[in-house]
């Protein structure tokens, strides 16, 4: 079957279907007559062409009818309130022997109240309820034994057809997309089975549906019918009179000739509404027209709703039963996630819990740089797709379900066979990260009643918006595929639940984590301030030292041996490298204490400045060969980032001394996630990269001091500089093959 042929082809017929407005049809079928009257006088302001001679429109009804008036009036007093027509009773109407019984309904729209009477035999009136009672009682008593909702069903299709006494009684439920599947059926057997069967959504269009909703209950004694005008054509108002509660409303000819395809010339439908939600129908039919009394259909109506109030009631209790056996499951994670460092290491220690939790076959938890799979799932790099399709969607919601990826994410085509069904919660907006659950594709085989992709035709004379509906009802078999079990709604609502619980855990770690951040930043200051006073208080002492050390050796010097002016100058040796350290310390305590100034400049310019000083000291011998790319403006502290600039360009110089050639390259790289990336690469002596997390921190030093002096203070102000200006630093080399040194910084549109 083509799919896309199938689908475009519905896709026009049902808009040509959902364009016909069936509610204002300016018509009525001709087994009773309509009667539109303006309140509170109950003057006739419009009727249908087949009501008596009078009351004519403009008429009064008192003057005509007086005994309906009376019961009108009884209406507007005690029922107007209500929606739908309300039963008035039965009379008789006409002169004589001409008498003729009716049954009478009221109902209200825009300021009006319509008055219906249908006609019928003298002796189905009141009785008829009696009549009816025992068999209501019987109804109610069956329907609390039921074993499940086909057994329900059945109950109501054999009592419903009891009551009319139509050939056939259909129960069928609408399923997601508004197709009907007949779960239930009772029948004399003068009309085909349909049970089992189902029906396109294009037989009940969607204007069609709204109106089974609003109106419980609709009747077609003969479909041969010819429709009886409604007179004027407008309402005082100037509008099309609305007959969406009418019990005498003509129907689309579309919906006719239906019928007749059928086989059926009568025809009754009672709408399922189960918590306000169109469910389904009970929909009875018979070979020849037939009619039913008002009172009977009413029974039918009350069958219809006792059923609905057992149906829910049965679906409740079966979802409160899935709930407390999924609260149990969802008990065991919440333990599992608390116990962790992370609530994810919770999950993927027990994948058992996790898939049972909705019941799935796989599931992933997946970040921005982890995925981590479980049970039967699609291959690592298809759920990584999954998951940056769900971050990019425009509708994301913190919970996604269907049983069919494929019809959202067309990609999923090729894993159906293990992912047709996504359940999927969002843990986190910042970092966009998903536990995912997934359930593998059911092949199922349905039986359509005639063709659903030849649900209607065009008629090419009668332009584009008349339709034929098809003609065939045989059984015509189709295969599902891309689709999975669906997703009950008490698992959708444990994965809510799971995401509640995943967010509350994250939430209170983070809060511990805040507290410890600020005692932390507390500690950190009084560590700035111990740091700052020491090493200010230190650099006298060091002066001195050198100082005195020097007027030793030149006063003292001729009285001191040669192994006692080796001893002086290693005194001032190492005091004027712990001065040069309690510098450096000093200058890395004051990093966090001085607020960064921060404009907009050119970075090669900080750069040749910083070249050339740091070039004075390097001995005329050195070949040292420098390439400074084009490094665009940036926006920072320019005396911070004359420090940064000058660490990794004097250390540049610095490892790569034994180099007959040094090669020093300064650039910038592509932007990323609104950073702009810059480095300094050399072809220095390089570093062993197991040892990369020690090279930014404070006193670590990756070779001898006899090799290369300095503190180990150098590239720790590094860090700190960009990442006090938001950026960040990393480091990446080979022994013996030189070294990369990175930092970003943030973009801003003044400063790229």
């Amino acid at each position: 079957m083509n799919k896309q042929g199938e689908r475009t082809q519905e896709q026009v017929d049902l808009t040509a279907c959902d364009r016909e407005p069936i509610h204002v049809v300016g018509s009525v079928q001709p087994h009773g007559f309509l009667l539109a009257l303006d309140v509170p006088d109950l003057k006739v302001v419009q009727a249908s062409a087949n009501a008596p001679e009078a009351p004519a429109v403009g008429s009064f009804l008192e003057d005509a009818f007086p005994e309906l008036a009376a019961l009108v009036r009884r209406y507007l007093r005690d029922s107007a309130h209500q929606d739908g027509a309300v039963y008035l009773g039965t009379v008789m109407l006409g002169p004589g022997y001409e008498r003729q019984a009716y049954e009478i309904a009221a109902h209200g729209v825009d300021g009006l109240v319509v008055l219906e009477l249908e006609e019928t035999d003298e002796a189905s009136g009141e009785a008829s309820l009696d009549a009816l009672t025992p068999r209501l009682r019987a109804f109610v008593e069956q329907l609390n034994a039921a074993r499940g909702v086909e057994d329900l069903c059945q109950l109501l299709a054999r009592d419903i057809r009891h009551v009319t006494g139509f050939d056939r009684a259909l129960v069928y439920q609408f399923d997601r997309d508004w197709h009907g599947t007949v779960l239930a059926e009772d029948g004399n057997g003068v009309l085909p089975s349909y049970l089992d069967l189902r029906f396109p959504a294009s037989d009940i269009p969607a204007q069609a549906r709204e109106l089974y909703r609003r109106n419980r209950l609709r009747i077609i004694p003969d479909a041969g019918y010819a429709p009886v005008p409604i007179r004027p054509a407008t309402t005082p108002a100037g509008e099309s009179l609305d007959l969406s509660q009418s019990v005498l409303r003509s129907v689309s000819p579309v919906h006719v000739e239906y019928m007749r395809n059928m086989g059926t010339m009568a025809s009754m439908s009672v709408s399922i509404l189960v918590d306000g939600v169109l469910w389904g129908l009970v929909s009875c039919h018979n070979q020849e027209p037939k009619r039913v009394p008002f009172q009977a259909r009413n029974a039918c109506d009350f069958l219809t709703q006792i059923f609905a109030l057992q149906l829910s009631a049965k679906v409740r209790g079966a979802q409160a039963e899935q709930r407390l056996a999924l609260a149990q499951v969802q008990a065991k994670l919440l333990a599992y996630m608390a116990e962790e460092e992370s609530f994810v290491d919770g999950l993927l220690n027990h994948p058992n819990d996790v898939l049972a939790l909705v019941n799935a076959s796989g599931a992933a938890v997946v970040t921005a740089d982890r995925c981590r799979l479980m049970g039967t799932t699609p291959a690592e790099g298809q759920v990584r797709a999954l998951y940056e399709w769900l971050s990019a969607r425009a509708d994301a919601s913190d919970v996604f379900a269907t049983e069919s990826l494929a019809e959202d994410f067309p990609r999923a085509g090729v894993f159906a066979d293990r992912a047709s069904g996504l359940l999927a919660i969002s843990v986190s907006k910042k970092f966009a990260s998903y536990v995912l659950w997934f359930r593998p594709e059911v092949l199922r085989t349905v039986k359509w009643g005639g063709n659903p992709v030849k649900a209607v035709r065009p008629d090419p004379e009668g332009g584009p918006d008349r339709l034929h509906p098809r003609k065939s009802f045989e059984i015509w078999k189709e295969t599902l595929k891309g689709r999975s079990l669906p997703w009950s709604l008490p698992e959708i609502e444990a994965a809510k639940d799971l995401r509640a619980s995943v967010l509350g855990i994250v939430l209170r770690r983070a809060e511990e984590l805040a507290a410890m951040s600020e005692e932390l930043q507390r500690s950190n200051k009084e560590l700035e301030a111990f740091s700052y006073s020491v090493s200010h208080d230190l650099r006298a002492p060091f002066r001195h030292i050198v100082g005195y050390s020097n007027l030793l050796k030149t006063k003292e010097g001729a009285n001191l041996s040669d192994k006692g002016r080796h001893y002086v100058e290693t005194i001032i040796e190492a005091a004027l490298s712990a001065g040069t350290l309690v510098d450096n310390l000093l200058t890395f305590s004051q990093m966090g204490r001085h607020a960064l100034n921060k404009v907009s400049g050119d970075l090669n310019a900080l750069v040749e400045e910083v070249r050339r000083k740091v070039m004075r000291d390097v001995t005329p011998d050195r070949m040292v060969r420098w390439e400074v790319g084009p490094l665009g403006r940036v926006y920072g502290d320019p005396v911070m980032l004359r420090l940064v600039i000058e660490n990794l360009l004097s250390n540049a110089v610095k490892y790569t001394r034994d180099r007959p050639k040094a090669m020093i390259e300064v650039g910038r790289l592509q932007p990323r996630d609104g950073e702009a990336v810059f480095f300094v690469r050399d072809n220095g002596v390089g570093f062993d990269m197991a040892y990369v997390e020690k090279l930014f921190g404070v006193f670590q030093r990756l070779h001898r001091v006899e090799e290369f002096e300095g503190t180990g203070i150098g590239l720790a102000n590094v860090r700190r500089i960009v990442e006090r200006h938001g950026g960040r630093t990393w480091a990446e080399g080979a022994v013996g093959k030189g070294a990369t040194f990175t930092f970003t910084l943030p973009l801003r549109e003044d400063a790229n």
